[in-house]
């Protein structure tokens, strides 16, 4: 089968097809060439006519159904894939297919996973509600805050600042995604202090606090430290799923350790911010969702990140549409965020999200302890329809949050 043998604009998906997006650009040769050059090289062919395709073998091939400008889809049979086995999925329909001399830029911008092999895997255990219910938050977003310095912090001070944030009103304290155990600060002492901090926050303020320990290391360390800490009574883990892999964070998932994952998206810049070659972050999203993570890093829209409005909100859509019965996953907005623009936010996002802010806290001139209340007061403000400018003039900590960094019109 030569390339263009993979094309056939009469073909009609099976609801038991995986089907890819993608971006094509050609190199030298025809948009069809070029896409029937991704099919073949997925699935079952290869740059030349093969005498060992046998028929059996070739209801196996992939098939481009679908060409609009420089966008194709293919549809792969389901057979094509392990069920329970990421990375052999991933291997085929987003592989050596970027290598190819045939393109000039391809990019996954989607893919559809059939019921059948979205249930082969865990998917969430807690998701949104069951993060809910472990915090007893149910009408608002949830305020958290990243410990900043990320590097350099004994553990200490480190647990000291933690406990700064959950009195000043933060829900969640989550280590940074560079954090791990480093000599100035090892896991195993962060997490007794920083949870032991959660603990005395939590009888100072009657609310629940829970603590993010970064648990991303070689598969098996990372399980060591999972295992960690639950015996120290912690409920949440956090990991660098991207520089991790998808097969450790499938390893952490099937213990049902019952912990909540949180997953940074740490490195997906390298090949999600090119609009013409390289993974959307969508495709990242709908992964991690189906093989279980209960909150995930998203972009934010405002702030610092580079995502846009339309791709953040293919990224929420990602973690809530209906999935083979997959519980919905926790939207995190993180990067550059502060006080001023927390109505945007709420705007943008709603209610069931995450406000994850670090320098906007702990970057306030009075301290951890102000920059986490101003934070929870510009959600306080904005739920009740008062505009940040006139809840400022009562709120002395959000007032001076105001005058540092300003207000998003």
């Amino acid at each position: 089968m030569r390339y263009i043998d993979f094309v056939d604009f009469s073909y009609k998906p099976k609801e038991t097809d995986v089907i890819c997006t993608f971006y094509v650009e050609p190199a030298g040769v025809s948009i069809e060439e070029a896409a029937g050059g991704v099919c073949a090289e997925s699935s079952i062919g290869t740059w030349t006519e093969l005498a060992t395709v046998e028929p059996y073998v070739q209801r196996l091939a992939a098939c481009v159904f679908n060409i609009e400008g420089n966008d194709v889809k293919i549809a792969y049979p389901i057979e094509l894939f392990e069920p329970r086995n990421m990375p052999n999925i991933l291997s085929s329909v987003s592989g050596n297919v970027f290598g190819l001399r045939t393109l000039s830029s391809l990019r996954l911008n989607d893919i559809q996973f059939p019921s059948e092999l979205i249930r082969s895997f865990s998917g969430p255990e807690h998701g949104v509600d069951g993060i809910r219910k472990l915090l007893r938050v149910y009408d608002r977003p949830l305020v958290g805050t990243i410990i900043k310095p990320k590097l350099g912090l004994k553990t200490m001070d480190h647990a000291r600042v933690a406990y700064e944030a959950w009195v000043g009103g933060c829900d969640i304290v989550k280590d940074d995604e560079n954090l791990s155990s480093q000599e100035f600060n090892p896991f195993e002492d962060r997490v007794i202090k920083t949870l032991e901090s959660r603990t005395r926050a939590e009888k100072d303020t009657g609310e629940k606090k829970v603590y993010m320990a970064n648990i991303t290391a070689e598969t098996h360390e990372m399980l060591r430290r999972a295992e960690f800490v639950i015996d120290h009574g912690g409920e949440y883990v956090m990991l660098d799923i991207l520089t991790c892999g998808f097969a450790a964070l499938q390893t952490l998932r099937k213990q049902d350790f019952r912990l909540v994952i949180h997953a940074h998206r740490a490195g997906h810049g390298a090949f999600t911010k090119n609009p013409k070659h390289g993974i959307s972050m969508r495709v990242v999203a709908k992964i991690a969702r189906i093989i279980g993570v209960d909150q995930l890093h998203v972009g934010t829209v405002v702030g610092k990140m580079f995502d846009t409005r339309d791709e953040v909100t293919e990224n929420c859509e990602a973690l809530k549409m209906e999935m083979a019965g997959l519980k919905r996953v926790l939207p995190v907005a993180s990067g550059g965020l502060h006080p001023g623009l927390v109505p945007a936010l709420i705007e943008f996002f709603g209610e069931d999200f995450v406000i994850q802010a670090g320098g906007g806290i702990h970057g306030h001139r009075d301290g951890t302890v102000a920059g986490a209340r101003a934070m929870q007061q510009a959600v306080d403000a904005t739920l009740q329809g008062i505009s940040l400018k006139e809840y400022a003039k009562e709120h002395t900590e959000l007032r001076k949050a105001l005058q540092v960094w300003g207000q998003r019109a």
